[in-house]
């Protein structure tokens, strides 16, 4: 019976996401149907076993292993991990059809930070079309990533390319369970991690409208015969399927909606895809070597733990002498502990508010003469520096990239009150890149947030309907392609930039905006109004999401609220930003903010839920933190269990709050029997150090 019943509940769940896709452009629908279809086979993710700290190190055996996957489906001319079709003939099908020649891989690094990289080349025989497969293998982190480009090197338009898949393969992790997370939706349950058996029919998951409001593309499989995380890096509409299979787990994943002919040497690109392996059944081991994957090959180098001063929002008309005055003004014990200074939205000229203005990326003269320079230069005297918002992909009416845009054909495309700037079109994209180069210096920014308010897909679809002779995904190809050259062009011109990943929060989480921003503000939950009334549990929320998306990342911000010790500790996170700091908190948890980069243990189940604790812990086996959150209608007392120790060490665990408050046991003992803490009132939050005693 229960076998039947989960039969049903797969079938309906695969029909609900089939059904979801007739609603690719009513992102409410969607949204709904969507959800409901995890909802039928996935729950809140358990609590995980405890390991050992040496489980956690990536091994021999899984460096072998992927080893062993790479040169099997990657370099290889018999079995390619990718596909694609070509005048209605499938390349894996049809092999023989193409000449493909391997390259030598690369010295360790010298293309990919510490990794090696082979391009594969593929000729057809039978057109001008060549691919080319950029490939890379992290082996001292047990991963491999790649992309494949397709390129019509003739004089004619070349055969209907379609299904064109980056991944199109079957990972051996034999029965497996999948952990994924929602994705950004302006709710409490952002990001929650859900874990679900993978069915045998065929499960979907792609963007909403071009966007990740629904789930992360994400995905952690933990198999019977080994684990694998894989990771997408599209910021655009991604497609990933997965599908149990006798030998393992089915994984497609590609531009979901790409059916075209290419012009005379045009190019367009897959996705990016990510494998990292892991061994053993606790999906633990996935989190933790897919974080430190980030970390040591993908995530730029100069990327470490942040704070900020929020120093006028969208409802701020505070003029430059006025902005500088208060950053003149700032407690020195914040100011010395301040990385970057944060001005929102409504800079600019606008006419009714803030939004009608997205387009003017130059300051409003009547409260800005000399422009920003005088408020970025005192900044920079303090030792901050200055971040500014922009969102350049959305134009109104009236603006100087509205007027600009409207005198070269295909530069913008219009769907109702907003115009897109299509960053597809080569020129258009070049005059952007300048434009919002030149203001970026000319402002003295340092951390550029880029911020992205609608949904894409419709404006695409228009535009390969207006633009691209109706060739299906042309636009968002060259669009996604182009936005990575944009963000990558703005680095290597204004020195030492920083790029802050936002779209009505974390609604552009992937692999790819990964490589190059960080989301400082993960989730428009955490937004307060102009009433400053806030939601009664978005202290919850804020820490339900950090205990969600760092199973995933080791970098995310939001507002960290002060007006209480609980409300302090509920905002512990990498990238934490002030709206009215306090001297006496503004730099407490430094060390709990440093060691949110090492290895990460969810030590409760998450959620938002008030009678219940939330507990997670960060660290390796020298050293870490815990953080404990005993909501209002929690129980005073809980026992909480470390994880990742080593046995036979004994651990001192201190409390920064509370100098009383010391314990020493060994590692064996903390994650069998952990520690007890009792709150002399709820709400509480607990902050706990711990350290190998020497």
């Amino acid at each position: 019976m229960r076998l039947q019943l989960k039969s049903t509940l797969c079938l309906l769940q695969a029909l609900l996401m089939l059904l979801s896709q007739t609603f690719a452009l009513r992102t409410d629908y969607k949204i709904k149907l969507d959800r409901a279809a995890i909802g039928l086979t996935s729950e809140s993710a358990s609590s995980f076993a405890a390991m050992p700290a040496d489980a956690l190190q990536v091994t021999a055996d899984e460096k072998a292993r992927c080893r062993a996957w790479y040169d099997a489906h990657i370099r290889t001319k018999t079995d390619p991990a990718y596909d694609f079709t070509v005048g209605g003939l499938s390349f894996r099908r049809h092999l023989k059809d193409w000449e493909i020649d391997i390259g030598a891989e690369s010295a360790d690094g010298a293309v990919e930070r510490n990794g090696k990289t082979t391009v594969i080349t593929l000729r057809h025989k039978k057109s001008a079309l060549c691919a080319r497969v950029e490939a890379t293998i992290f082996e001292e982190n047990a991963a491999c990533q790649w992309t494949v480009y397709l390129r019509n090197e003739g004089d004619s338009l070349s055969p209907v390319v379609r299904r064109f898949f980056a991944a199109d393969c079957t990972l051996d992790t034999g029965k497996a369970t999948l952990y994924l997370s929602r994705g950004s939706d302006s709710k409490a349950d952002d990001f929650e991690l859900l874990e679900t058996a993978v069915s045998p029919t065929a499960m979907r998951f792609d963007a909403t409208a071009g966007r990740n409001t629904v789930c992360l593309p994400y995905f952690n499989l933990c198999g019977s015969k080994g684990g694998i995380v894989a990771a997408v890096g599209w910021t655009g509409q991604w497609l990933t399927t997965l599908r149990q299979t006798l030998q393992g787990v089915k994984f497609r994943a590609g531009q979901e909606y790409f059916r075209a002919a290419l012009e005379p040497q045009e190019e367009v690109r897959s996705p990016l895809v990510s494998l990292t392996f892991c061994d053993g059944d606790n999906a633990l081991k996935g989190f933790c070597s897919f974080r430190k994957m980030q970390l040591d090959c993908l995530y730029p180098e100069t990327m470490r733990p942040m704070r900020g001063y929020m120093l006028a929002n969208e409802f701020n008309t505070l003029t430059c002498d006025e902005l500088i005055e208060t950053v003149q003004s700032v407690d020195p014990a914040i100011l010395s502990a301040t990385d970057y200074f944060w001005m929102d939205a409504g800079w600019y000229t606008y006419q009714k508010d803030w939004y009608d203005g997205v387009g003017n990326w130059t300051p409003d003269e009547s409260r800005f003469p000399e422009a920003l320079r005088p408020l970025s230069d005192a900044i920079a005297q303090s030792g901050s520096k200055f971040l500014l918002w922009y969102e350049p992909e959305r134009v109104r009416e009236g603006t100087i990239l509205a007027e600009e845009g409207k005198q070269h054909d295909g530069w913008i495309i219009q769907n109702g009150d907003n115009l897109m700037w299509n960053l597809a079109d080569d020129g258009a994209c070049a005059f952007l890149t300048d434009y919002i180069a030149a203001s970026l210096k000319e402002n003295g920014v340092g951390v550029y947030r880029q911020d992205f308010n609608f949904d894409p897909l419709r404006y695409w679809k228009q535009a390969d309907r207006a633009f691209y002779g109706g060739r299906t995904g042309i636009c968002e190809n060259h669009y996604v392609t182009n936005l990575y050259r944009y963000l990558d062009t703005l680095c290597e011109r204004v020195d030492g930039l920083l790029i802050d990943n936002c779209a009505s929060g974390g609604r552009r989480i992937d692999l790819e905006m990964c490589r190059r921003s960080l989301p400082l503000w993960r989730s428009d939950y955490n937004c307060v109004p102009a009433d400053g009334v806030r939601k009664a549990d978005d202290l919850e929320a804020t820490q339900a999401m950090t205990f969600a998306l760092s199973c995933w990342l080791p970098y995310s911000g939001a507002v960290q609220h002060t007006e209480s010790l609980y409300a302090v500790r509920s905002g512990v996170m990498t990238h934490p930003m002030v709206m009215q700091p306090d001297p006496a908190t503004f730099a407490l948890y430094d060390r709990a903010r440093s060691d949110m980069t090492k290895r990460y243990f969810p030590l409760t189940t998450g959620g938002t839920d008030d009678s219940k604790v939330l507990a997670m812990q960060f660290g390796d086996g020298e050293s870490g933190t815990a953080l404990v959150y005993c909501r209002a209608k929690a129980p005073q007392s809980c026992q909480i269990r470390l994880n990742g120790l080593v046995p036979d060490a004994t651990y001192t665990l201190t409390n920064p709050d509370d100098p009383a408050f010391t314990t020493e046991a060994t590692g064996r003992a903390l994650m069998e029997n952990g520690v007890s803490l009792t709150a002399a009132q709820l709400p509480a939050a607990f902050v706990l150090y711990y350290d190998i005693a020497r």
